[in-house]
């Protein structure tokens, strides 16, 4: 009975932290109020790794985990656009990453590269894009056994994610979310991006009915 409290506490806790790491700018609706088309681009990675690998292969690895939070999240968006919970498009990632490589950019440096350019050569309204921080492979699956002492010990954490929507024209950050990723996260890429996501979805500023309320505030 104690262990099903404490499960429950720590969902709760985890449920809080997840609204305090939100930041929406003032300035929200007044810069997304044209938006139609947000595009997904790959996620910037560094991969802190126990195993010694060289560092072309570091690259690989970090690269293939930068494009699985991009797949997750198209993933996520899709699911959730079938219930029209959105009231914008997201851009067909293997478009997105075609035009991308049409024009030269790949993930090795698509970090030079401002909003205000990625949004002009991939003719959308927003970006999302983030970073994320990992010392394992989360793509290939991760342990999910849940135990407290893991916690003290520190061999729970698997690092941190961040994920910012900017506006096209500005290049203004509009939102972001952080998050620490640890063994209650999800087995995998989909699963942490989904469970993650699904906390921040009342947050999430192109929910239509966040969107709603805040023009009847």
């Amino acid at each position: 009975m104690k262990k099903a409290i404490y499960i429950v506490l720590f969902f709760a806790l985890f449920q809080v932290n997840a609204q305090k790491n939100i930041y929406e700018t003032d300035k929200f609706e007044e810069l997304s109020e044209e938006h139609e088309v947000l595009a997904i681009i790959p996620f910037l990675t560094n991969l802190d790794l126990k195993d010694e690998i060289s560092k072309s292969e570091l690259k690989l690895l970090e690269e293939k985990e930068g494009y699985a939070v991009q797949n997750a999240l198209e993933t996520y968006f899709s699911k959730r656009k079938k219930k029209k919970k959105f009231s914008v498009e997201f851009q067909n990632i293997k478009n997105t990453n075609a035009i991308l490589a049409q024009n030269d950019i790949t993930f090795k440096n698509i970090d030079v590269y401002t909003i205000k350019q990625l949004s002009e050569i991939l003719e959308v309204d927003g970006i999302i894009s983030g970073s994320i921080d990992l010392n394992v492979l989360l793509s290939k699956g991760v342990s999910t056994d849940f135990n407290f002492m893991d916690y003290f010990s520190g061999s729970a954490n698997y690092g941190r994610i961040g994920v910012k929507i900017s506006d096209g024209s500005s290049g203004k950050l509009l939102w972001k979310y952080e998050k620490e990723i640890n063994k209650k996260s999800g087995k995998n890429t989909n699963d942490l991006i989904d469970r993650m996501m699904k906390l921040a979805a009342r947050k999430f500023p192109y929910d239509r009915e966040k969107r709603r309320d805040r023009k009847k505030g």
